[in-house]
This record gives C-alpha cells, structure tokens and sequence, in this order.
C-alpha cells in the first residue's frame, strides 16, 4: 500500500504539490482552533469565539466556489497566491487589532476566510496532467488526497497548541499564515500550475452548479458532513461524563486514525465498476458505522466505534473526488471541487449546531443520533438520484490540462473519460 503511494510521489511534481497544497492549507485547517484561543486569550467571551469561528467558517464556504471559478477562467497563480496573501493579511490585522472592536475582529476574519485560496480544488485539477491522464494514478492520487487531508487536520491543531506555548496566540496566528502563503507559493510557481489551463468553457451563470450529477453529489455530501460536524459536538458531552478531554482527544484520534487506515486501504487497489455505484456502498457503509456510537459504551470501546465511524470517509471522500471530476461542466474542475468543499462545510457547522440542542434535549445517544440520521440522509440522496448521476459524464478534471501532450496522449485519455487540450 505505501508503495503505491511512494510510486506516486516519485512521479515529477507530485510531492511537491500534494506538500505545497497541505503547507498552504494549513491556515484554513487550524483557522477555526487559531480565532478561539487568540479570542480566549484577549479576554473574549466563548460567545464572541465561537461566532468569530463561524464568520471565519461562513466566508470560507462563500469564498472557495467564486475563487475557484476565477481559477478556471484565469489561471491559478494569478488567483491562488494573491488570495492566499490577502488571507493572511486578514490574520494579521487581527493579530494586531485584537477583538477590542468587535466590528474590526469580524472584518478581519471574513476577509480572512472569504479570500482562502482554493488549493484543494486546485491540486486535484493538476493531478490528471501531472500523472499522465493515467486513470488508475489518478484515482490512486485523489485516495492519498483524502488521506493527506486527514494527516493535516490531525497535525494542523497540534502545530497551533505547540505555537501557542512557544509564544503566544497572536505569534501563532502569524507564524501559521506566513507558512501558508510561502505553501501557496510553492505550489504556484511549480511547472504544471503554470501551465494549466482550464478546458474552454460554456458562459452559464451557474458554472459547475449547472450539473445535475454535481448537484446529487453535493446534497449527499452537505450530509456527511452534517454527521461529522455533529459527532465532534457529540464527543464533547461525552467525554464531560466519561473522563474529560483526555477521553475526547481519544475519540477524535481515534475517527482520524480510522479514515486515515480507511484511506490508505482504499487506494492500494483498483475498484472496478462504475464509481458513482461504489459511492453509494461507501455512503452505505459510513452510515452504518454511525450507528454503534448511539450505544455510548464505556470509553474503550467507545474509541473503537469512533474509529469504525471513521474508516469509511477517506474512502468515500475519495470515490467523490472521482464523481466531480466524471460529472463537472467542462471548464469548471475548481469551481466543482470547491463546491464540495463548501457543502462538506456548511453541513458540518449545521451538524454542530444541531448536536447542541440534541444533547440537551435528549442526552449524549442523541447527540450521536443526529451523526446516523445524518449519515441516512446522504445514502437516500445518492439512492434517489441514481439515474442522474448515471448518466453522461464530463471529464471535468482533464479538462484543464498542462498542455503539450501528443495526439497519442489525447487519444488515451479520451479513453479514460478525460479531455484534454493543448496548451494556448
């Protein structure tokens, strides 16, 4: 399995980019946890931090579709990097105007989250050019995406703690920004994203939301992520009656270190069959695994069903990326995968939300209801819209290629259901 990956980093670009896009995502991945302690620490209110995290988080989901369709339309080192540097400034201003104006705190953060750049969109536009319009690479790529994303959001809060104790929460805040922007850059002055150039495109007001398959996938994933949202609530009241924050860092580990061992697993084989078909076993599978946490054993074994709840989301993440890229409008690849990112989102803050009132109307099993309940939503919605996303594909990803290729080259990847074009 890790040689499949290692083969994979081999490839020329390939580590450079997945590190670059992780690097530069890591001020989006600790965001939320960087505004409560710098908020905590300016003698905010949990109120006033949890509120600053959810501005932060709204103008993020807002922000990534239209920064991604400007990728589309204008390349990405003349959007991905000037955003990524106003993002940081974002971080700066409220590094040094603290949250004294609740007005300049709320400014500061929005600016922050709503000029995010759209790495993750970006990178998995790159991948069929950098891997040769291999279809099985490219899958095998988008499997060690998801499983990157989960290394990242394990390591990012722990890198924010250790700034914190080293220095202090605004230090942590500007260290963390500065590291993104020079990932961004990394990324940006790399060959293949020079060089990329999105597939012409039809003018639609809608761009990538013009897909009824993108949109299937969409209302399926806000689930998930509603469920993921809700557990991380969920976990909390839990570990309140079962031994405090210890326990919780175990069950959150725990639901990473399943998706990671998920993740991995997936991308060391070739899955035949058409992926949408394998998406929905993967949603099938995920929403069962939610189920066990309604039991809310004791602490051990609750760390074992965190665990199982969590193996089959790099997976499902992964067989998603594909879905986008078989179902994206030609010319939108970044917007598309942006899109995801947003729905993923906003369903997790919705989960949180609703976790609360659960957990106080009916206890620590309801809590972890709404994660199942959830988890059910998303498999109807792939199971209702099964002749949508059947239907003909667009070879989103490949459309945007970094150009060059021979004619045998094109010919290949119109095989594998990509499109390329050469470079203008």
């Amino acid at each position: 399995m890790a040689a499949g990956y290692a083969e994979l980093l081999r490839t020329r670009h390939a580590a450079r980019l997945l590190v670059g896009t992780l690097i530069g995502r890591l001020p989006n991945g600790t965001g939320p946890i960087a505004i409560v302690l710098f908020t905590r620490a300016e003698g905010g209110s949990y109120s006033l931090a949890g509120a600053l995290a959810a501005a932060y988080g709204v103008a993020n989901a807002v922000g990534q579709p239209l920064l991604g369709r400007a990728v589309d339309l204008f390349g990405q080192p003349r959007v991905q990097l000037p955003a990524a540097v106003v993002s940081a400034l974002g971080m700066v201003w409220l590094a040094l105007a603290g949250t004294g104006s609740v007005a300049v705190a709320y400014g500061a953060v929005v600016v922050a989250g709503l000029f995010t750049p759209p790495l993750e969109g970006g990178l998995r536009a790159l991948w069929p050019g950098v891997l040769g319009h291999r279809e099985e690479r490219v899958h095998a790529a988008y499997a060690m995406d998801a499983v990157a994303q989960e290394v990242m959001f394990t390591v990012g809060p722990l890198l924010v703690t250790l700034f914190v104790a080293l220095w202090d929460p605004a230090a942590a805040l500007l260290v963390i920004n500065a590291i993104g922007v020079l990932g961004a850059l990394s990324v940006v002055v790399s060959e293949p994203s020079r060089a990329w150039r999105s597939a012409p495109r039809e003018a639609h007001w809608l761009g990538a939301l013009r897909s009824r398959g993108l949109l299937a996938l969409l209302g399926s994933f806000f689930f998930v992520g509603t469920a993921l949202g809700s557990i991380t609530v969920a976990g909390v009241a839990y570990a309140d009656g079962h031994g405090g924050q210890a326990v919780y860092g175990w069950l959150m580990a725990a639901l990473g270190l399943g998706a990671l061992a998920g993740g991995v697993v997936y991308g060391a084989r070739q899955w035949p069959g058409a992926p949408e078909r394998r998406l929905r076993m993967l949603v099938a599978l995920l929403a069962v695994c939610y189920l066990p946490l309604v039991l809310v054993p004791g602490p051990v074994l609750m760390t074992v069903f965190a665990a199982l709840a969590g193996v089959f989301l790099a997976p499902a993440l992964a067989c998603a990326f594909i879905v986008v890229d078989r179902h994206a409008p030609a010319g939108t690849v970044t917007e598309a995968f942006s899109w995801l990112v947003t729905f993923f989102g906003v369903g997790a803050a919705i989960g949180t939300a609703a976790a609360g009132p659960s957990v106080e109307a009916g206890g620590t099993a309801m809590g972890f209801a709404v994660a199942g309940v959830a988890g059910g939503a998303a498999l109807l919605v792939l199971m209702a819209t099964q002749r949508v996303l059947a239907g003909g594909t667009s070879g989103g990803s490949a459309g945007g290629s970094s150009g060059g290729s021979s004619e045998n080259d094109r010919n290949d990847a119109r095989e594998l259901g990509f499109r390329t074009e050469q470079k203008a």
